[in-house]
């Protein structure tokens, strides 16, 4: 008891507090930056990882202002909110060989990365590829080829709606879809922006990775149709009844709005777009190609529909469509800009189609692995 006593004395002697003050002293940033880095640890383990999404472009037609506004612009003003694969679908392009010309068709595969970068998709943070890059897209086709039953792709509307405008069909315009689900299914995409008039093929897709599963076990995963509430349907400025088309827009004068015609053109295409003999600029009473325009002035300026039809009102349609050619010009200067200066350098376009298709390729490559080890395949 006598020798306890004296250690505590000693262990409460001014000497000894003063030590262990010091210790603290010395351990404590330690011990709280420990604390920090533990507590940020847990905390990114709590973080749900981003949803996928992965989109396409062919390269052919022209690049137009409905692909910009319906989605491209979502695209980049959504990049941080997912992880985000952009290809470049050019084996999709050649599914009507009579209409491929190599020289032009090496041309546009790289107009369209120059756009998808001029636009704001920054290729660190999105992935950038061309579809033939990674053959797993046309090996994982022939495997999902075997599980799909061929009335599922002869009832595709956009299947039929372009073969009936052809003599000869070949195989890959029938196959086309299924490529398409390939290109979705490899990477596990959770996501896929389209249009309405797009949302068959995502059903698609859905439909051939769930009879896979029932055949084979599960591999993928079922993605959602991703369709966006504005600027999803620009329609022709020469027919408000059909959707602005790339091919149209390079048959038709008028038609549509590329993104790289200079500003006179894209003035004069505007000025002589359809609208109706009336005066009514409202987006509920106006006629299609009336409400088209305010669809376009909207989307680009981001004012409110009241905004709008207040801003219009008692002005007619000459006024309507100088406003409009006014937003819609000074919106793609920047972007034509931008474009002209990676245009210009050719051989870093297509180091950054590269790296985007090494980024990707392992897990295109580890899906199909897991596609072949499912179906039997050494």
């Amino acid at each position: 008891m006598e020798q306890g006593g004296k250690f505590l004395e000693l262990y409460k002697s001014p000497s000894i507090v003063l030590g262990r003050w010091v210790l603290l002293s010395l351990y404590l940033p330690w011990l709280l930056e420990n604390l920090r880095f533990q507590t940020e640890r847990w905390a990114m383990t709590q973080v749900e990882p981003k949803k996928r999404v992965f989109s396409g472009i062919q390269p052919t037609g022209k690049i137009h202002l409905g692909n910009y506004l319906g989605a491209l612009k979502h695209w980049v003003e959504n990049q941080s909110q997912f992880d985000n694969i952009f290809c470049i679908v050019d084996l999709h392009a050649i599914t009507i060989p009579e209409t491929v010309k190599p020289d032009e068709f090496k041309r546009k595969i790289l107009e369209v990365a120059a756009l998808f970068i001029a636009c704001g998709i920054d290729s660190k943070q999105s992935a950038i590829f061309t579809q033939s890059h990674i053959s797993a897209h046309a090996e994982l086709t022939w495997l999902l080829n075997c599980v799909t039953p061929i009335g599922w792709i002869e009832r595709m509307t956009q299947y039929k709606s372009k073969a009936d405008r052809l003599t000869t069909v070949s195989a890959g315009l029938l196959d086309y879809p299924v490529l398409q689900a390939a290109d979705i299914l490899l990477y596990k995409a959770d996501r896929v922006p389209v249009g309405e008039d797009q949302k068959q093929h995502v059903e698609l897709t859905r439909d051939i990775a769930q009879r896979f599963h029932s055949l084979f076990g599960e591999v993928f995963v079922i993605p959602e149709p991703m369709i966006w509430s504005s600027g999803a349907r620009i329609m022709g400025l020469d027919d408000p009844t059909i959707k602005m088309s790339k091919s149209l827009g390079e048959q038709r004068k008028g038609h549509s709005i590329g993104l790289t015609e200079p500003p006179e053109t894209i003035r004069e295409s505007i000025l002589r777009a359809v609208t109706d003999s009336g005066n009514e600029v409202r987006f509920a009473h106006g006629s299609a190609g009336v409400r088209n325009l305010l669809e376009i002035f909207e989307v680009i300026s981001g004012k409110t529909r009241e905004e709008i039809e207040s801003h219009f009102h008692g002005k007619g349609y000459n006024f309507l469509k100088r406003e409009v050619a006014d937003q819609v010009i000074a919106a793609l200067q920047p972007i034509q800009d931008q474009y002209s200066r990676i245009m210009a350098d050719p051989g870093h376009l297509q180091q950054i189609l590269r790296e985007g298709a090494d980024r990707v390729r392992p897990m295109a490559e580890e899906t199909l692995r897991r596609v072949k080890r499912s179906m039997g395949l050494v």
